[in-house]
């Protein structure tokens, strides 16, 4: 894709502080980190969204995710490393590695109503709703 930023970075077109990279995929550091060491895992071939990723390319960015999670832990001093796919900022899949430092870094506003030191968790569905909701989705499946 001619305008996709991550297509230009994939392709060498735009530089970044490349960590990883193979022939299908690239892993580089955040230009805005949550946490230092914050790191994006993209697939070099475009797709929009991680939905659309073949399943063997998502193993392959979830497998280069571990790697540098496990590497972060040691080097960063933390007891858990996240990984979450958004697609918020930039219309190509990409997986964030992000060492959390602090529980809430990388926490939806939603649990956050009594600011960063609580946790308020979102109101619980009904038991009924919930039941037609996960039926909905396993048939679906």
């Amino acid at each position: 894709m001619q305008d996709c930023l991550f297509c230009k970075i994939a392709a060498g077109h735009l530089p970044a502080h490349k960590i990883y990279e193979d022939d299908d995929i690239l892993a580089f550091l955040d230009l805005h980190p949550i946490r230092q060491g914050h790191a994006l895992v993209i697939p070099k071939a475009h797709h929009v969204w991680f939905e659309d990723l073949p399943e063997a390319l998502a193993t392959q960015i979830t497998t280069c995710a571990q790697r540098i999670a496990r590497v972060m832990k040691p080097l960063y001093g933390v007891e858990r490393v996240a990984m979450f796919y958004t697609g918020i900022h930039v219309a190509h899949a990409h997986a964030h590695v992000v060492p959390m430092h602090h529980v809430h870094d990388v926490t939806s506003a939603a649990y956050l109503q009594e600011g960063l030191s609580g946790f308020s968790a979102p109101p619980q569905l009904p038991g009924a709703e919930m039941a037609q909701i996960a039926d909905t989705l396993k048939n679906l499946l």
